[in-house]
């Protein structure tokens, strides 16, 4: 057997634990390991235009697969790009290893062209960020990062020094078996048993719910119906749990619509399921809060908590339900279905009126559109922004449809990264990048990374000319908006100039037709839809005590406008609920 150098092991280790591409930017200390996957069949190197979309990619990919992906750059300049999205990996909980190619060992603290210490600056990004020094203790690093990544969810770090890369393999290298998936949590009967005095005790039960449902939808149906709680949902659970759900009260939070506010602080007993929902202003003061989460580090660090459970939701939830008394009263529960449906009857005019003649178009008939033409099984990765409130009211889930977007780490520019990431897993699989005219511009040079590897992603462009959230931010605090004009050229002649397919739509009538003709079209595609950039009411409540960004203190519901499909789904949920 011909002998190994470090990154031919490296790149072996990695397609042992599953990694099928290797996102990056080639150049000088990161050479070496390009070069191994460039002679390894089973995995495949991915040329993006900045470091940043690699890792963004990476996580995207990790979060459709549930698998580890990975990511790549040089010395200096080229890891550092890396960061912003590690840190969106991280936060998502998606397994994704890094490697943070270094300077030569000889020169490390010497101040060396492109030096910088990469093992304290991902230190906040990661689970684990360690650097090989020697080519013995490459395997058994790379092995323990892996698992630190899968095991923990999230981001693992490893810097290798380029000459080190370059050096001889150990012969006789222990081959370790490596964990690739992660086990289920279930809590301790102790706590099963007082959750189930509590839901017993309790009269008015509501569950709020995260990603952290993922894979529990049947559950928390089965634990709704039979203690009639209403089930309201953070924006990252809108994917897994307001599908199928007759129990469905809205969505919490800036974005929020709804009866999800009032169900969670009208009930005597709050479960949050698997959220980390960060706004707790939303959350009620003076009722019982239990929290159910498979990461101890997540319990109760956003309200106090009467008591914590360590678990899957799912596991959880199995062992709870046959435990607990089925209750007969559905008083609170229809009472919030029908302020649920009250409520969306009460802004869906803001998406009908006139909308279908409107110029500029209102955004919310750009989403409502999408919605209905997209696939079954779409993936959708959205900007954040204005884009996140047109996820967040207009696309449908049902079981099958993917929204992946910077919903906890709050970047701008993920979309297109993103969606990179998520095509490569399938590409006969629609995928449609919702991005915003800031974000797709501050990223755009990887829409190239499309044409080059001929990316069927679809980049709905909603262009607006401004940075409209940051315009809702400073109004809300009484500032004037400035700085947030965009002077935008023509997207689509660029897409076309760049070999994609391009369309710009600047009338209502043009928008489903070129829609469905960007579907249809076999390769990269972008739709730049000229937008109403004050498609957004702000109701009159909105008072100068209401602090920046997204947490609130004076008023519960920021956004008025539409909620698409929705006010269908809450009606018919509401079609049992008895009349005064």
């Amino acid at each position: 057997m011909a002998k190994q150098n470090v990154s031919e092991q490296f790149v072996d280790i990695l397609v042992r634990a599953g990694v099928k591409r290797l996102y990056g930017v080639v150049g000088d200390s990161l050479n070496p390991v390009v070069d191994a996957v460039r002679r390894n069949s089973s995995i495949e190197w991915i040329q993006v235009r900045h470091e940043e979309t690699a890792a963004f990619a990476a996580g995207a990919e990790a979060q459709i697969t549930g698998t580890l992906a990975a990511c790549a750059g040089s010395c200096g300049p080229g890891n550092l790009h890396l960061i912003n999205g590690l840190y969106d990996a991280h936060r998502s909980m998606a397994p994704v290893l890094a490697l943070a190619s270094h300077i030569p060992s000889s020169e490390i603290g010497l101040g060396y062209f492109q030096e910088t210490h990469p093992e304290l600056l991902f230190q906040e990004c990661s689970h684990y960020n360690e650097m090989i020094s020697n080519p013995q203790q490459m395997p058994r690093l790379l092995q323990t990062a892996i698992q630190h990544a899968i095991g923990r969810g999230g981001v693992s770090v490893v810097s290798m020094p380029g000459d080190i890369a370059s050096r001889q393999a150990p012969e006789k290298s222990v081959e370790h078996a490596l964990v690739t998936s992660r086990p289920s949590v279930k809590p301790g009967d102790e706590e099963i048993e007082k959750l189930r005095r509590m839901v017993d005790e309790a009269e008015r039960v509501t569950l709020f719910c995260g990603s952290g449902t993922a894979g529990a939808h049947a559950e928390v149906m089965e634990f709704a119906e039979r203690v009639k709680a209403p089930v309201g949902h953070a924006l990252r659970g809108k994917e897994w749990i307001q599908y199928d759900n007759p129990y469905d009260v809205g969505m919490s939070g800036l974005l929020g619509y709804g009866a999800a506010y009032e169900a969670t602080n009208e009930c005597d007993l709050l479960i949050l399921l698997g959220t980390d929902f960060p706004y707790n202003a939303f959350l009620p003061t003076d009722v019982k809060i239990v929290q159910v989460d498979v990461r101890p580090e997540h319990l109760g660090r956003r309200s106090k908590l009467d008591l914590a459970v360590w678990g899957d939701v799912r596991e959880t939830l199995r062992a709870l339900t046959p435990r607990v008394k089925a209750k007969s009263d559905r008083k609170f529960l229809d009472r919030m279905l029908k302020k649920h449906a009250d409520a969306l009857e009460g802004v869906v005019k803001a998406y009908t009126r006139k909308v279908e003649k409107h110029v500029p178009i209102h955004p919310e008939y750009v989403a409502s559109v999408l919605d209905e033409l997209a696939d079954e099984d779409a993936v959708f990765t959205v900007d954040t922004g204005m884009c996140n409130v047109w996820a967040a009211r207009y696309l449908t889930p049902n079981g099958r449809r993917r929204v992946i977007g910077s919903f906890s780490h709050g970047s701008m520019a993920n979309a297109l990264p993103q969606a990179i990431g998520a095509q490569f897993t399938d590409r006969s699989r629609q995928v449609v990048s919702m991005s915003g005219d800031g974000g797709f511009s501050m990223l755009m040079g990887d829409f190239l990374t499309l044409v080059q590897y001929n990316l069927p992603v679809k980049v709905v462009l909603f262009n607006n000319s401004s940075l409209g959230m940051v315009e809702l931010e400073m109004l809300v605090a009484g500032l004037p908006s400035f700085g947030t004009t965009n002077k935008n050229p023509d997207f689509a002649a660029i897409a076309r100039a760049a070999g994609a397919y391009g369309v710009r739509v600047e009338k209502p009538k043009q928008l489903e037709g070129a829609l469905k003709d960007a579907f249809k079209h076999k390769g990269p595609a972008l739709v730049d839809v000229v937008t109403d950039p004050n498609a957004l009411s702000i109701p009159p409540k909105i008072s100068a005590d209401m602090v920046t960004g997204f947490a609130l203190s004076a008023s519960k519901i920021v956004l008025d406008g539409g909620v698409g499909r929705m006010l269908q789904m809450a009606r018919s949920n509401i079609r049992n609920v008895p009349r005064p």
